[in-house]
């Protein structure tokens, strides 16, 4: 159990245990080994999976990372890290393969761990299963839990990811209804042969297809959305990558996409390179557009950006284009009008490739992906509700500067409130993904450090800074009760 104290090492609390998350934790406790310097982490996760989230928690081997090995080492200043990790674990892994997710998830897992080891490590970790209810500021910041318990803190880092899909306002939650197939269990009642319907056809319904066709040899697998697209391969060997000279000063989308199909038609249709050419510089690009070209680009052109540059792995694909064959996958053009969930079955309605038609299904899957309101999420909405936080302009996330730094309702940088991984996707669109978020870690942890180094006893009671001698004799769980470590 975890006990109060008043002489105390600062503190930071990361809430989310996914990547986003596990990466912060990883890197705050690399730089307080390296620079000498006692700190408590505190890292609380609503599932109590840590290091995996939503994207690694799968148990499905056939549930493939998405991009090479070689590019996919959570640290940054160690390129290679996963390949040696996997061969020290006797996974024969080359920097071409695509690992799967399971396996990646273990690795996250095994990073934290070492990284938390008071041998190594300059501070403690803690691990909190819990749902974070609210973040309330004095002098410094105190993170509220479910059941009354609640964290006093130097720092607060939001790293809780991707949110669960939107709800429909035209469907009925019932049993046959899966509104988030990420969350633990969701699919488990999905069995007997009776057809699946997903709304949406990007990587989740890949997820879903490949795992409800492995399940039972007979289910049929309808995937609707509005254009019908789905993610695209990767190519194999790699594109070489591509030159691109975007134009300066103001820009705007139509120059934007001109300049990368005047790149993709200069190799003859090549997209592949283009695109992976285009990814680093995305950020900066996103911020130079207008607001209006950013709703634009959202309603026009991102579908079209997602399959192309979120692509599935060869293997993936191959298993995707032998379900279409053999008609279990039956993708359709069209969008979800009604459903009713009866007993056995739901009855769904939909306007699909130009027409009205009824489908009963087994079961109804929610594949939208993320819900697109960042306040649709309870605790973003109690921060902008207090004025600790403001969503980014489109409200796809939070808003925040160019340091992570969480933006107020007036747009003051937060001095203890920080953001990184999904939720600064309004700020700068490419940040899902491990390549952006392994970066965005790294570079918050020594301002992180730097910011609770500054604590002293006027801003909550906490010992001075001071070598790490082993773990605290309390740790940061104040009035409200003691929460069980995860």
């Amino acid at each position: 159990m975890l006990a109060t104290s008043v002489d105390r090492v600062p503190v930071v609390v990361v809430v989310g245990g996914g990547a986003s998350g596990t990466l912060t934790a990883v890197q705050l406790l690399r730089r307080a080994a390296a620079y000498g310097t006692a700190l408590e982490v505190v890292l609380v996760d609503r599932d109590g999976r840590y290091g995996m989230g939503q994207a690694y928690a799968t148990a499905d081997p056939f549930h493939l990372l998405n991009a090479r090995a070689a590019k996919m080492s959570a640290l940054a200043d160690d390129p290679d890290h996963l390949l040696r990790w996997a061969r020290e674990n006797g996974i024969d892994a080359d920097g071409s393969d695509f690992l799967p997710r399971t396996v990646y998830g273990r690795y996250l897992r095994d990073l934290l761990e070492t990284a938390g080891r008071p041998a190594t490590s300059g501070g403690r970790l803690a691990r909190v299963t819990g749902t974070v209810t609210a973040i309330t500021r004095g002098r410094s910041p105190k993170v509220h839990l479910s059941g009354g318990a609640a964290i006093e803190a130097d720092a607060v880092v939001l790293a809780t990811g991707n949110r669960p899909p939107a709800p429909w306002p035209q469907v009925a939650v019932g049993r046959r209804v899966v509104t988030d197939p990420w969350a633990p269990g969701a699919l488990a009642g999905i069995a007997g042969g009776a057809p699946v319907l997903v709304v949406g056809t990007g990587l989740t319904m890949v997820d879903l297809a490949v795992t409800l066709s492995r399940a039972d040899p007979g289910t049929v697998t309808y995937a609707v959305s509005r254009h019908g697209l789905l993610p695209r391969p990767h190519r194999c060997p790699p594109a070489p990558p591509a030159e691109i000279v975007v134009p300066g000063g103001a820009l705007r989308l139509g120059d934007l996409l001109a300049t990368v199909r005047a790149a993709i038609g200069a190799r003859d249709g090549e997209w592949q390179g283009v695109v992976d050419a285009l990814r680093p510089h995305v950020p900066r690009l996103w911020q130079r557009l207008s607001v209006e070209d950013r709703r634009r680009f959202l309603a026009l052109v991102a579908r079209y950006w997602e399959v192309h540059r979120h692509r599935i792995p060869p293997a993936t694909a191959s298993r995707v284009a032998g379900l279409r064959a053999a008609g279990r996958l039956r993708v359709l053009r069209g969008r979800l009008v009604s459903a009713t969930a009866g007993h056995d079955e739901v009855t769904v309605r939909l306007e699909a490739d130009g027409a009205t038609r009824d489908l009963s299904v087994g079961w109804l899957v929610n594949g939208t992906g993320p819900a697109s309101d960042v306040a649709s999420d309870p605790l973003l909405r109690d921060l902008f509700l207090a004025g600790l936080a403001r969503p980014d302009a489109l409200r796809l996330g939070l808003d925040a500067d160019e340091n992570g730094a969480v933006l107020d309702a007036s747009g003051r940088p937060q001095e203890r409130i920080f953001t990184l991984g999904p939720l600064l996707r309004g700020v700068l669109y490419e940040t899902t993904a491990i390549p952006e978020i392994r970066d965005q870690a790294a570079a918050l942890a020594p301002r992180l450090l730097q910011t609770v180094m500054r604590s002293g006893p006027g801003d909550r009671p906490n010992a001075a800074a001071r070598p790490y001698a082993g773990p605290p004799p309390g740790s940061p769980m104040t009035r409200g009760g003691s929460v069980p470590a995860g």
